[in-house]
């Protein structure tokens, strides 16, 4: 066996098996693709961002902005800013949830600070939860570059919801 076989390689980008997401809680599901054991999700491959921080009711995203984002007026298209910052307040809201447990965003209020360009350079969003019950998650983001500088903020509203319940 050579050193390059013995290297251990994250799984392709995928969704969480179900028996992993009925299994274990929020934290643990996050913590477990920080470390490449299970897939991440398809649309961070897409859109270039990576998971890189997760604690309790607390999960941090960096991203890439780049020219393939660009809206018709040169800067990066306002959806990437939302999709990460959706990102890391909804993963926020997961990282308190038991196993069994899942969420989806109702509502994402999202406040434009500054344009974001490929020259801002590497962003990071971060979601900090604010409220977690039995049927409604809350959270706040920011979105910031290496200087701290603010580009975006946001805050969210998610159901929470049993696997299972969803399909009814």
């Amino acid at each position: 066996m050579n050193d390059l076989t013995a290297v251990p390689t994250a799984p392709a980008p995928a969704p969480l098996p179900r028996d992993a997401l009925t299994q274990h809680p929020g934290l643990e599901l996050l913590q477990r693709m920080m470390r490449g054991e299970l897939p991440r999700p398809p649309i961070s491959e897409v859109l270039d961002f990576t998971l890189v921080e997760a604690e309790p009711g607390r999960v941090a995203f960096e991203g890439n902005p780049r020219a393939a984002f660009f809206n018709p007026i040169g800067s990066v298209h306002g959806g990437w800013v939302a999709t990460l910052l959706d990102s890391c307040v909804g993963c926020a809201v997961h990282s308190m949830l038991p196993a069994g447990k899942g969420y989806t965003t109702v509502e994402l209020k999202v406040n434009f600070v500054r344009p974001v360009m490929p020259e801002s350079g590497r962003l990071r969003a971060e979601g900090r939860v604010i409220h977690v019950g039995n049927r409604i998650g809350t959270a706040e983001g920011r979105l910031t570059d290496a200087a701290g500088r603010l580009y975006a903020h946001a805050t969210t509203t998610c159901l929470v919801f049993e696997f299972g319940a969803a399909a009814r």
